[in-house]
């Protein structure tokens, strides 16, 4: 009895319409299933097992006759001339043990993502794999820093109040019934994606505004579950992810698949161009998806339209009027977020990287007098910079080696594909390699590392511009809203308790579908006239 007594007043002092009570910090952990616990268990033996297994026990025999295969990474070539083929033949070995190992731990999170990766990155270096130098040298890799000045320029955002304003203000003015306020999320996740380039960031900016309007339409979660929560949860993963998509500084990954690109084919790949190709793939995919929520998926009945606490808006109203008018600090966060948008997107005419542009920017923003916040006002989250770090060292690795590609021309050698294989089917198999893969990798930047290599060294073998396969491939990387564990967002929203896994499967799956065939539909038509699938006609790539 008393139990029920503390639950009551638990729940009457728990007010729903407070944007505090959904910050990250206060969301419930989610408990692990039998499953994932058998998983978690199972995981480090599994690892340890596999380590042994294709270090020194199982000899595979494409790894055997390395020195009959054509290597694409120069530092594979400098490594096989420097070492010979049996002692780089021995190094390929323990990459591929390295490489499963990992990928085991990863997915049973049997231990720390960010701890997995630094056994990993110790584990390169003790093995010979890679020198202490090149391993090491991955947490300055300068996607590093891109997402180090990204979250620097987010907590400005955050500090400010810019992004509470501007999305408060978009729902305010746009969001005057339950469909405009799903189509005003679509705006402030595209916004949103333009500057900042950390999806965890966004996340956690917007989960307190979209969880409020949840709440203010009879969504709390559990047992009181409704389409409503489903689908403005759901949807603003998809647009979170998505979003990103559009843009080459929407994620770390996408910029580390343009720079892993542009190394092998000499010219990179500008803010411009990844703009121009995919912006209006991406307004069309969030579209659909949008569609597909609330007319497929998670219908809204009447009730379901109407507000189901008696001035819910108005309260969101109250948040506005607290920010009170714009200040000098906030109009600063603007311009400085203008300023770094214009020369991200005139990159072509500067050539100055967006890593750089992103490092003035936080410099500007921490400057003592001139700047905006403070060291101490910065969230920066170092176990996701220690995950990404063993990531890029998993991917230096693979470049060292070149397993990737001997994996692949092992692959087609064993399968009798000839050399003269059409262009399109490689194109289907690369881009639904790479969008599916996303079911079972957590990490974007990871499959950046293994599947954009993979795409390199087809393109390669196959007498096919590197672009035409590399490029279409590395647009997929942000498909990453199907289950819980395949991003950060995922993770975090799954957290709310708006839905089920079966709701994410079957709405995720969908789009993910319909976003491969838009991909491929693309490579025949919009990619050709931007010249980056064959028989192109402007040949702006």
């Amino acid at each position: 009895m008393i139990m029920k007594q503390d639950e009551y007043q638990a729940a009457q002092a728990f007010d729903p319409l407070d944007m505090q009570n959904y910050r990250i910090e206060k969301l419930p952990k989610r408990e692990k299933t039998g499953f994932e616990k058998w998983l978690a268990i199972i995981g480090p033996i599994l690892a340890v097992l596999s380590f042994i297994l294709f270090a020194f026990v199982i000899k595979l025999p494409f790894l055997q006759d390395i020195d009959s295969l054509q290597l694409v990474s120069e530092e594979a070539k400098k490594a096989y001339e420097k070492l010979g083929p049996v002692a780089f033949t021995r190094t390929n070995e323990m990459m591929l043990a390295i490489f499963i190992a990992s990928i085991i731990l990863w997915i049973t999170e049997a231990i720390p993502n960010y701890l997995t990766s630094l056994i990993l990155i110790v584990t390169l270096v003790l093995t010979g794999v890679l020198s202490e130098k090149t391993a090491y040298a991955q947490l300055g890799h300068p996607v590093m820093w891109l997402n180090i000045m990204s979250f620097v320029l987010a907590s400005m955002l955050v500090a400010t109040g810019v992004a509470k304003r501007f999305a408060l203000w978009f729902i305010l003015r746009f969001g005057k019934n339950a469909g405009t306020i799903f189509l005003s999320f679509i705006v402030i996740n595209v916004v949103l994606s333009a500057f900042i380039s950390a999806t965890t960031a966004k996340a956690a900016i917007l989960l307190p505004i979209f969880m409020v309007i949840a709440a203010i339409y009879g969504a709390h979660g559990g047992s009181s579950r409704n389409n409503f929560g489903r689908s403005i949860v759901l949807q603003n993963l998809m647009y979170i992810n998505i979003g990103a998509s559009g843009f080459l500084t929407g994620s770390g990954a996408n910029l580390l698949a343009a720079a892993l690109i542009a190394g092998a084919t000499g010219s990179a790949v500008f803010f411009s161009d990844w703009l121009f190709a995919m912006f209006p793939i991406m307004i069309g995919l969030l579209l659909i998806g949008y569609l597909l929520a609330m007319k497929v998926f998670f219908p809204l009945s009447p009730g379901e339209r109407l507000p189901q606490i008696e001035g819910g808006m108005a309260r969101l109203r109250q948040e506005y009027e607290k920010l009170g008018k714009l200040n000098r600090q906030e109009v600063k966060s603007v311009i400085i977020f203008l300023l770094i948008l214009g020369f991200w997107s005139t990159d072509r005419l500067h050539g100055i990287s967006p890593t750089a542009v992103a490092f003035v920017g936080g410099i500007v923003a921490l400057l003592p007098r001139i700047g905006i916040v403070k060291w101490n006002d910065v969230d920066i989250p170092w176990h996701l910079m220690l995950f990404s770090a063993g990531a890029y060292t998993l991917g230096s690795g693979f470049s060292a080696t070149d397993l990737p590609s001997i994996g692949v021309n092992a692959f087609f050698d064993h399968l009798g594909i000839s050399n003269h294989t059409p262009f399109w089917v490689l194109y289907l198999i690369l881009t639904g390699v790479m969008i599916f893969s996303a079911l079972i990798f957590q990490s974007k930047t990871m499959r950046a590392m293994i599947f954009i290599p993979i795409a390199i060294g087809v393109a390669s073998r196959f007498g096919f511009s590197i672009l035409s396969l590399a490029l279409p491939v590395a647009f997929m990387i942000e498909h990453v809203y199907v289950l819980p564990f395949n991003s950060k967002p995922a993770a975090l929203l799954y957290e709310t308790d708006q839905y089920s896994l079966t709701d994410t499967f079957r709405f995720g799956f969908t789009v993910m579908v319909i976003a491969w065939l838009i991909n491929i539909v693309a490579g025949e038509t919009w990619f050709r006239v931007l010249g980056i699938t064959p028989n192109g006609v402007f040949g702006l790539f």
